[in-house]
């Protein structure tokens, strides 16, 4: 029998990031189609924006408190935090409360996703294995993304009824608390507090960083309009049922798990980063440029290979954006890690306004096509510069 106290820390951070994968996964799929059930797509892109403004805003203050609190005990105040959330919008709320509550939903999961890192990075003591550290951890994230949108076809199945998966979200990061209430976790270096505009200041002149961080976003901003755009689409627009879509986020999802952590090793032993972020790149932004082909009669053979070739790219350079950062920092450095996580609150806020205008002047084809050059050709510019540590 598994006991928490015999754990090891990493595999604690790496159980607690599959069941926080879990419940953040169900509703990143449904929480778009939720709101659209109260307001058009254009619209429900400016209250994903509104939650991110205030994680950014929190972002600045979050330092600060895990100097004073730790961050493990800040994992877990976020984690009832979201499960509390998570349980008002399973009660049905009215328009006004499903977008008040799906606002702050939209602030737990970057928080969250910090804290972990600081933990993590506490474990890591020679930056030899930095890749392949990270790489686990994403991998754990990534089993659990696999088996959840089969989890949210079988809920809604033919239906709209989110209030299932509100609950099952919520169920799912219970776990999470819980091991992280119980399980001492070691803090690592004491945190260096530094302004944020000197961390930013920091950031501008060092090339290596500015860049890695610019790769991240872009990574971000794949990550904010796809779940958001990609299932609307297919759903709403051309009728596809979630018990399908349940299966194919699946399928589309495995690359995650069998890229991620080869890709770790290739890059500390043999490549190093900038290659494989550059490929993953011009995969991710292809395949995403290619959703512009998908109508009514497009077979599920055709929607399922652009998905799946869309996340290979992406593992490629979530791994390697991941592992390079991380290299070139350590626990102490929370500004700076506060910043790079900074990313994905201000690519939430980007993306809806993106997606809200490219709609509003083109509908879906145009937004696919616009979005996917963009990730090509900025991508692949922000891998070039990076400096390969091989």
């Amino acid at each position: 029998m598994l006991h928490f106290n015999n754990m090891h820390p990493r595999i604690t951070l790496s159980v607690g990031n599959f069941f926080f994968a879990i419940s953040s996964t169900l509703t990143a799929y449904i929480l778009f189609p939720y709101l659209d059930t109260f307001m058009s797509a254009q619209y429900a892109g400016l209250v994903i924006s509104g939650g991110a403004v205030i994680a950014l805003i929190l972002f600045v203050f979050i330092p600060h408190a895990i100097k004073k609190y730790g961050a493990q005990t800040l994992a877990v105040f976020l984690g009832i935090g979201q499960m509390i959330t998570l349980f008002a919008l399973s009660a049905r709320p009215n328009a006004i409360g499903a977008v008040i509550f799906a606002a702050i939903l939209i602030i737990f999961g970057p928080l969250l996703t910090y804290t972990l890192d600081i933990l993590l990075e506490a474990t890591v003591a020679k930056e030899g294995v930095t890749g392949r550290v990270r790489t686990l951890f994403l991998t754990a994230y990534n089993v659990a993304m696999i088996g959840t949108p089969l989890l949210m076809g079988s809920l809604l199945n033919t239906t709209n009824a989110y209030s299932r998966i509100f609950i099952a979200s919520a169920a799912a990061i219970t776990p999470f608390i819980i091991l992280f209430a119980v399980h001492k976790i070691p803090s690592g270096k004491t945190p260096k507090i530094m302004r944020l505009p000197e961390a930013l200041s920091v950031l501008q002149h060092d090339r290596n960083l500015s860049a890695v961080t610019i790769a991240h976003f872009l990574l971000y901003l794949f990550y904010a309009w796809a779940p958001l755009y990609v299932p609307v689409y297919l759903h709403t627009t051309l009728h596809i049922p979630w018990s399908q879509l349940g299966w194919m986020f699946s399928i589309m999802l495995i690359p995650f798990v069998l890229i991620e952590y080869p890709a770790g090793i290739i890059a500390d032993r043999i490549l190093g980063d900038k290659e494989l972020m550059v490929l993953g790149f011009i995969i991710m932004g292809s395949a995403f440029a290619a959703f512009s082909f998908i109508t009514k009669s497009s077979s599920i053979f055709f929607i399922v290979t652009l998905l799946v070739a869309s996340r290979i790219g992406a593992a490629l350079v979530e791994s390697m954006t991941e592992a390079h950062f991380f290299r070139a920092v350590s626990e102490a450095d929370t500004e700076m890690i506060a910043l790079y996580r900074m990313a994905w609150p201000f690519a939430d806020i980007v993306a809806p306004l993106i997606g809200s205008a490219l709609l509003f002047t083109g509908g879906f084809s145009w937004f696919f096509i616009v979005t996917g050059g963009l990730l090509i050709f900025i991508g692949m510019g922000s891998a070039v510069a990076i400096r390969d540590f091989q």
